[in-house]
């Protein structure tokens, strides 16, 4: 699966590859994903990416093990930016994982998150919190003490035994292959709050890259 690879002078390079699953309040499959100049199905679209760094590095900084989640508020027209947006590292990380994690998330590190960051007109503080991902082959599971509940279940195709799939997808942070879920979720830190009940869900293997020249 190819890596997401830009080069960028000076910065620390880094990679990470590992699961990518989000649900948001749209209908299955959110406009939103496919273009950011597709109005989305909602007045707002609401949600949440939840991350597994399978492995990684950020310069001498082990990623493998981190577990993230980022909860945002964008509007139906998501290309127009204003989006408010909260990064939740997993309360395991130590101090040098957590400024990596924060660096190329918040889209400093460059990569495809500094992409998004174009978008973001409110970055809430970085929170730190215990973050469970539970992986399974239909089912995806996410919940963050007291803030986040979230899952997805695949949605089966003409051939039970496979899922339902996007080929070739240009996104950011997704891989070009998706698998199309449903998915339910509640959130609520005090600034951004949400409850999704069968809307828009998906999963891939994602793989992220920035390399110094």
């Amino acid at each position: 699966m190819p890596d997401v690879t830009l080069h960028s002078g000076s910065r620390i390079p880094w990679h990470a590859s590992g699961l990518l699953f989000e649900n948001c309040s749209c209908q299955v499959i959110c406009p939103g994903h496919m273009h950011f100049s597709s109005r989305c199905t909602e007045a707002r679209c609401l949600g949440y990416w939840a991350i597994r760094v399978d492995e990684g590095a950020y310069g001498e900084v082990d990623l493998a093990g981190s577990r993230v989640v980022i909860a945002y508020d964008a509007p139906q027209l998501m290309i127009e930016g204003g989006w408010r947006e909260r990064i939740v590292i997993d309360e395991s990380a130590d101090a040098d994982r957590r400024a990596a994690l924060e660096s190329i998330l918040d889209g400093s590190a460059g990569g495809p998150w500094a992409k998004l960051d174009e978008f973001v007109g409110e970055r809430l503080p970085t929170r730190y919190a215990s973050i469970d991902l539970d992986d399974r082959e239909r089912i995806k599971q996410v919940a963050v003490d007291g803030v986040l509940s979230g899952s997805i279940e695949t949605i089966r195709g003409r051939d039970r035994d496979r899922p339902v799939t996007l080929e070739n997808v240009f996104n950011q942070i997704h891989a070009p292959e998706q698998v199309v879920a449903s998915g339910s979720s509640t959130y609520d830190d005090g600034a951004i709050s949400f409850v999704n009940e069968g809307t828009h869900g998906l999963w891939s293997a994602f793989s992220w890259r920035v390399e110094a020249r």
